[in-house]
């Protein structure tokens, strides 16, 4: 089994939106028994938080669900738990270095996934309210990781 994380700085907008798509997407594929999802932020504001409204509201218009996502903080467990630890920006990635203190970590950003964009990290929609964008980023992030990634999962 693969298993994933997401990441952003609070839990509520970018890394529980790409949890729900990633799931949808997993779903949809019939993998579900075969990649373990889960999302997590750098802190700990959001924590036991459901998404952000935006979120969910980007979400439902694509008839994804978020049903079960609730906000927590990663922990240094998190990066010996899961195979893959996908973050969101540059700050998200080098926070991920530091708390796995010196030790090799599988985190990549989700952008790396992205064929042919301009975009070197998922802008966060918390200030900007640009929850449209950040949708069309990571819905394209995650089709990437799953075709990239986890194409030996298919079989």
């Amino acid at each position: 089994m693969t298993s994933v994380l997401f990441v952003c700085l609070g839990n509520i907008c970018r890394s529980p939106m790409a949890e729900a798509i990633f799931r949808d997407l997993v779903r949809r594929e019939g993998l579900e028994s075969k990649i373990h999802i889960d999302s997590a932020g750098i802190r700990e504001w959001h924590s036991g938080s459901p998404p952000h409204q935006g979120t969910q509201e980007v979400l439902a218009k694509h008839g994804i669900s978020y049903d079960g996502i609730y906000g927590r903080q990663v922990t240094k467990g998190d990066l010996e738990k899961f195979d893959l630890i996908i973050v969101m920006d540059n700050k998200n990635l080098s926070s991920i270095r530091q708390l796995a203190e010196k030790k090799e970590t599988h985190a990549y950003l989700l952008t790396d996934f992205i064929l042919g964009t301009e975009y070197t990290e998922v802008p966060d929609p918390f200030h900007t309210g640009e929850f449209d964008k950040a949708y069309q980023l990571i819905e394209k992030g995650c089709q990437g990781l799953l075709e990239t990634v986890c194409p030996k999962e298919k079989h």
